[in-house]
């Protein structure tokens, strides 16, 4: 008997389009958990009765410790079990704890349940550029993670204003059971239309003695960690500006009602260079534009501090050397993943969390002591911009043997 229609009809396989967009919801993940917050950090000081303004800041900086703490337990799990299965129980943790932030009685317990929904978002991290290297590598992986970033960027330009508005009708509890909803909304997704992209051969027993030899690949790898170590140094400065912007538009522009739009001109500036990298990076190589862009971005914070250190900064100034700055950022930070996962596609997970959770840990704890200098002006936050894209040059040059723009080996690897 022959199956009818309905039942031996294929099913539609997983396009380009859409893998794009289900990595680019799993990134988005973590920055709508951050950037949400902003405009709410505020209302959770006054409410759950906190002393010391600055101490605010450690609604972000708990959830990315938790964020970056984690990824070294999903990096071997996701080599051992594959991709898919790890993805859904994290983000189901994420969801969790989402929803006991909801009812936080207390700032320690609200502290707890943000390290919890980081502990479950980490998972996004590692398995997105994992999923990524699983179908792609080169310049062509660097443009699905251009792509992808630029989809996810979307949400720290509208995520604030998202996180106003959803306190026009409800308290700021209610920003947590939006980020619930999303986190169901991925994993029905992911269920339902994400393969599993780990081949079956290509699956790694937990073994002490293989975890070990695999984090001395990852550490020991002088592209790879070099360039892990330059993204750790710029996103360092990201989570300064994300800890200080709320405070920065308050008390030193006094300008708060119109800090969700410059914050969404600021993210644009990462969108749209973002969108010009994947169009760019196959004809000119991920070097080539995104060392042109550290030193842009090195050049244009150290403006900025000039600007602020000299008595001459404004809104107007701010927002725009602010915008380059992090359009910069936008040109680095794809190129900079792609390249230190260049020579670790055998053991990608592993890899993955490796430096996830290097650059999360270190650049929180940067983030955070830029954001804790805060002094009622903006100059700790340039000054602490120029000294991160100094020390991610810095690294750089350590990874390509003192070369810019190019590899420093004879024969680069395909798409480098």
């Amino acid at each position: 008997m022959s199956a009818s229609p309905a039942s031996s009809a294929p099913k539609k396989e997983l396009g380009f389009v859409e893998f794009v967009c289900i990595v680019a919801l799993m990134m988005a993940l973590n920055a709508l958990a951050i950037d949400a917050m902003l405009p709410a950090l505020p209302h959770i000081a006054e409410d759950l009765g906190l002393v010391n303004d600055n101490d605010r800041q450690w609604v972000v900086t708990a959830y990315l410790l938790g964020f970056g703490g984690a990824q070294l337990i999903y990096g071997p799990l996701a080599d051992r079990f594959g991709r898919k299965p790890v993805l859904l129980v994290g983000v189901g943790i994420y969801v969790v704890f989402s929803l006991l932030a909801t009812m936080a009685p207390t700032f320690d317990m609200l502290i707890l349940a943000r390290i919890g929904q980081g502990l479950g978002s980490a998972c996004t991290r590692v398995l997105a550029v994992s999923i990524v290297r699983d179908r792609y590598e080169g310049r062509t992986m660097a443009r699905v993670m251009s792509f992808s970033f630029l989809v996810f960027l979307g949400v720290p330009i509208l995520a604030p204003s998202i996180g106003q508005l959803i306190m026009l009708v409800g308290p700021w509890r209610w920003i947590f059971g939006g980020l619930g909803l999303v986190g169901v909304s991925l994993i029905v997704w992911a269920s339902l239309r994400l393969p599993e992209t780990q081949k079956p051969e290509d699956r790694l027993p937990i073994q002490f003695s293989r975890l070990v030899s695999a984090y001395k690949t990852a550490l020991t790898d002088r592209t790879a960690m070099g360039y892990t170590l330059a993204m750790t140094a710029v996103t360092g400065a990201l989570f300064g500006f994300i800890n200080s912007s709320q405070q920065i538009f308050a008390d030193v522009f006094h300008a708060e009602a119109i800090f969700p739009a410059v914050f969404a001109l600021i993210a644009g500036g990462i969108a749209a260079a973002s969108l010009l990298n994947a169009r760019l990076v196959v004809s000119l190589g991920s070097r080539k534009i995104s060392h042109t862009a550290l030193i842009g971005f090195t050049s244009i914070a150290g403006i900025h501090a000039l600007v602020t250190l000299t008595g001459h900064e404004s809104i107007w100034t701010f927002a725009i050397l602010q915008t380059l700055t992090m359009f910069c950022f936008g040109m680095i930070a794809g190129n900079f993943g792609a390249m230190a996962m260049e020579t670790m596609g055998h053991i990608a997970g592993t890899a993955a969390s490796i430096q996830g959770f290097i650059s999360t840990i270190i650049g929180s704890l940067l983030g955070f002591a830029i954001g804790q200098q805060f002094n009622g002006t903006v100059t700790p936050m340039a000054v602490g911009f120029t000294a991160m894209g100094l020390i991610a040059l810095a690294c750089v040059l350590y990874a390509e043997r003192g070369r810019l723009f190019q590899a420093h080996h004879a024969k680069p690897l395909p798409g480098a």
